[in-house]
């Protein structure tokens, strides 16, 4: 008998598996789950209820017993935190389990086994020419569950369709699983293979690699190793928890100390290729689109970063549609005019709204 079968046997209720089916069947992106709640969805960025009964710690951890080994269970009951990874047949899930005041808790974010193409998601050919860079640093930013994963996937999809590169990939945990074709492609996921991002950073250099992803550069010491690794012949590609390209670069810089920061910004100004600001927003047709932010560092842009002045780089962005930049409010109103989304929708994800609802009238 399966474990999922046992599990519904036990505890009378449903099984996880047939509840993570029921979101991927209806497109959905989350489940969210806890003792003493009612089973959720997250459906296009908002929260939806289940049918499903409110769940019980018996049910809960018949749950984890599904996904979960008994000694990440066991990890999970002593550092009340878990983060890790799960597959079916139909979908990977990434996985956090953490304590609440009602009890222990988990969310599953459904990450799917076929990779979207850059085609598919209709995205702009910028996309592709950064992928042929053969050093420097690409960064795809954007809030929690903004489709970040989902487009480096496919940048990387890209690179192995076209091009004989060697690939290797540094997160936390794996959730795109890529096969080899023309690129040859290692994955290493941080805690199973490897202790630390920044570790498993340096190591990457021994490995001769032409194309390094590093998950998520949460520390200075991993923006450093990734710094050098990009003006060492290598194109790094990584994620950041920012809202603009802008405030991407300022991030960067202010993980430094003051007086480490004008080197910091010279090897930036030297290494960056672009940045890539990402949200999504909800589509006319019930789905969901991105919407972009994207700073190419061109000559001007590079001068600018180079002299402190992140304040001309912002003014410079939306008069440079040609070299393939643009601002969220232009690529917002890109998916308005196209039909796709609504003036109200525009408005709601639009950073700046004055000059949203401006561009709406048609004064901009």
């Amino acid at each position: 008998m399966p474990k999922a079968a046992e599990t519904a046997k036990i505890s009378g209720g449903p099984s996880l598996e047939k509840i993570v089916r029921e979101a991927f069947d209806k497109g959905f992106s989350d489940v969210h789950m806890g003792v003493g709640e009612v089973p959720r969805f997250r459906d296009r960025g908002e929260m939806a209820l289940t049918e499903y009964p409110v769940t019980d710690e018996a049910t809960f951890y018949g749950w984890l017993e599904e996904i979960l080994k008994p000694d990440e269970i066991q990890e999970f009951r002593q550092s009340l935190d878990f983060d890790g990874a799960a597959q079916y047949e139909f979908t990977r899930i990434r996985i956090n389990i953490f304590e609440s005041l009602r009890g222990p808790a988990m969310v599953l974010r459904l990450i799917p086994v076929k990779i979207l193409t850059l085609d598919q998601l209709g995205f702009s050919s910028i996309f592709r020419d950064v992928c042929h860079y053969h050093k420097g640093l690409v960064l795809v930013t954007g809030p929690t569950g903004s489709g970040k994963s989902t487009t480096m996937a496919a940048m990387i999809d890209y690179v192995n369709t076209e091009m004989p590169k060697n690939i290797i990939t540094i997160e936390d945990p794996v959730e795109f699983v890529h096969t080899s074709r023309r690129s040859l492609i290692k994955q290493r996921e941080v805690g199973m293979h490897t202790q630390k991002f920044d570790n498993a950073l340096k190591a990457s250099l021994r490995e001769d690699p032409d194309i390094i992803l590093v998950g998520e550069m949460r520390d200075k010491e991993t923006v450093n190793t990734a710094l050098k690794a990009a003006q060492t012949g290598h194109l790094v590609m990584g994620t950041l928890h920012t809202n603009s390209a802008v405030k991407t670069v300022e991030r960067i810089l202010n993980l430094f100390e003051p007086e480490q920061q004008a080197p910091v910004r010279v090897s930036l100004a030297e290494s960056l290729v672009a940045v890539i600001a990402q949200g999504l927003c909800r589509t006319t047709d019930g789905k969901r689109a991105a919407f972009h932010d994207i700073l190419i560092n061109t000559d001007a842009i590079k001068d600018y970063i180079l002299r402190g002045q992140l304040d001309e780089v912002e003014a410079l962005i939306p008069k440079c549609g040609f070299d393939g930049m643009c601002t969220m409010n232009q690529s917002l109103y890109a998916l308005y005019e196209s039909g796709r989304i609504t003036e109200e929708t525009a408005l709601e994800m639009s950073p700046r709204q004055n000059e949203m609802a401006q561009m709406l009238r048609g004064r901009v």
